[in-house]
């Protein structure tokens, strides 16, 4: 079992190299192997879910194997309730993606169904990957596969946006190595020589304050542009726009949530004071990305780019969640991921079929489509309503849980918390406008273009593409249980260790080098109101039962215990 992720990276590679070794011309060949290697990826897949060790919020089916030893640097992959989903999520969406584009992708389609199991170990591996090094090679893997799937099998304007897509994703990138590597070297000088890339390692160490800020917002910068947040989030609209639509698919699906995935897995917890100072910021992207993506997404005139837009605005709720610190925050970031890779990419792969019959995204072209294509109109209703988040479907659960949390909970990072999830909730509000003007002006109406009296409904390949997207869509809104108990036990794990690993670096906070955690968490056996009396009460009503006391001093001359700050110089540099 420990080598189950090691065999779901290998399969995919080797998929792309029997499909690059057959001919040319068998385009229908290499998209039934490519499949074929899709499902069997997914298959094998399925154990981590049925042998996931509930209540467990640490690391599981990990593998740790030395790489480059001279700088500890080595093969460490597991998963936990943060990745469990999103592992599957990728190697189920990754086969769909391939057989929907059987028809709309003929032109080198071996090298397209190559690129696409490429981009699936690309994924698959900066998921579950605990070494930075490591991380960072899939993480750029990633980039390559993308990058050809827009540029080579896209729309007219293709090779811009392939490039603007590129250079975004490289700035960003080389901000986080450049943090990684400050990370390792502040491990050497704190240990004393020992040279580590492992996340399980880094995450014992305590930077100070402006190393801690400077390294945050080096990583938070590479995942904000993935994300999108506003206002790094202009390549989205024409790299969805250009891509061919199973590239749109897995773009929003997944690649999308590397960006969040990466706040909750490195960002947060490697640099926790930064990060409950960075939180209000963060959430306020957030809420300007989730107004503004749904005001733009109505005036839109292309169903695509409507929904590219659409992206802007969910994403910046799982980042809200994220923001609030909170364990029902962070489950439901985690859930609304999926929520969005489903929903969404079920609304690519709509708007896709269309395109195959219409050559034509535009939403004045249609209308009338459910007298000619009902099967067609019931999916894409309900991933419009899952997308809206109506109660019983999956967008619910996800946006629900986010709210709570960051309403009930967010006190801790977040001023004003209650007000900033009152703001976000109008785009919920929103949400559900522009959905349902799209829905209406393709559906519903007399068919006024005579072009779409003849249309076809969903195909048998089609139909099965649609199902396993659509019956997700129903049941993770229905029945969630198994989804959030394999999540819940990992987010309250990563809250706890968050706040405790932020009072330590309060403690530390006047010190200019890096330490390690273990020699300061015994000043840290309430960390809630260490907090408190560093940031001031009036932000703590809504996650403590009573306001946190008042440090009380010290006398003038006692002497404080070694290595500690003078009382009431805890509070670290730009504390609120």
């Amino acid at each position: 079992m420990n080598h189950l992720l090691t065999a779901l990276l290998v399969l995919p590679i080797v998929g792309a190299l029997v499909v690059a070794t057959l001919p040319k011309a068998e385009t229908k060949l290499a998209h039934g192997v490519g499949i074929a290697f899709g499902v069997l990826e997914f298959l094998i897949s399925i154990p981590l879910a049925t042998g996931f060790e509930l209540g467990n919020g640490g690391m599981q089916f990990e593998t740790n194997i030395p790489w480059i030893s001279e700088f500890g640097i080595n093969y460490h992959v597991g998963i936990d309730g943060f990745s469990l989903w999103i592992v599957l999520l990728t190697t189920l969406l990754t086969p769909l993606c391939i057989w929907g584009a059987w028809n709309s992708i003929e032109k080198r389609g071996a090298e397209f169904v190559a690129a696409m199991l490429v981009l699936e170990t690309g994924m698959l591996g900066a998921l579950v990957a605990l070494d930075l090094i490591l991380f960072f090679t899939f993480w750029e893997l990633m980039l390559v596969p993308m990058y050809l799937i827009i540029g080579v099998w896209g729309s007219e304007q293709r090779v811009a946006a392939a490039i603007k897509f590129f250079i975004y994703t490289m700035v960003g990138s080389a901000l986080m190595l450049a943090a990684i590597i400050y990370l390792a070297v502040a491990h050497w000088q704190a240990t004393g020589g020992v040279w580590t890339f492992d996340l399980m390692l880094l995450d014992d160490l305590v930077l100070p304050p402006q190393a801690q800020a400077l390294c945050f917002w080096a990583f938070v910068a590479s995942f904000a542009i993935k994300v999108p947040l506003f206002p790094v989030h202009t390549w989205l609209p024409d790299a969805h726009t250009q891509a061919p639509t199973p590239g749109s698919v897995i773009l929003a699906g997944v690649l999308l949530k590397l960006g969040t995935y990466g706040m909750l897995r490195f960002a947060f917890p490697l640099f926790p004071l930064a990060a409950g100072e960075g939180a209000q910021i963060l959430a306020l992207l957030a809420i300007i990305g989730i107004i503004y993506g749904a005001l733009v997404a109505y005036v839109q005139t292309d169903a695509k780019r409507l929904v590219a837009y659409s992206s802007v605005s969910h994403m910046g709720f799982i980042v809200l969640g994220i923001a609030s610190v909170s364990t029902q925050g962070f489950t439901g970031a985690t859930y609304q991921s999926l929520a969005h890779g489903l929903t969404t990419g079920a609304l690519f792969m709509s708007i896709g079929i269309l395109y195959e019959r219409r050559h034509t995204r535009l939403i004045s072209e249609f209308g009338g489509l459910a007298k000619v294509m009902p099967w067609f109109t019931a999916f894409f209703m309900i991933a419009m309503l899952g997308s809206a988040g109506l109660p019983s479907l999956v967008g619910f659960v996800g946006e629900f849980l986010i709210v709570v949390g960051a309403f009930t909970e967010g006190g801790l990072t977040l001023v004003q918390a209650p007000v900033l999830v009152t703001i976000a909730a109008v785009g919920v509000i929103l949400g559900a406008v522009y959905l349902l003007f799209l829905f209406q002006r393709l559906m519903f109406g007399p068919i006024t273009n005579p072009k779409n009296e003849g249309l076809k409904d969903l195909s048998l390949r089609e139909t099965f593409v649609f199902l396993p997207v659509i019956l997700l869509i129903i049941v993770m809104g229905v029945y969630p249980k198994p989804f959030l108990e394999r999540i819940d036990p990992t987010s309250q794990a990563a809250v706890a260790r968050f706040q405790l690993k932020r009072c330590a670096s309060i403690k530390h906070s006047l010190a200019e080098v890096p330490t390690t955690l273990d020699t300061l968490v015994e000043r840290c056996a309430e960390p809630e109101k260490v907090i408190g009396e560093t940031y001031g009460d009036q932000r703590l009503s809504t996650v403590m039962a009573t306001p946190a006391e008042p440090a009380q001093a010290e006398p003038p001359d006692a002497p404080p215990p070694e290595g500690q700050p003078k009382p009431g110089d805890d509070a670290p540099k730009g504390a609120h």
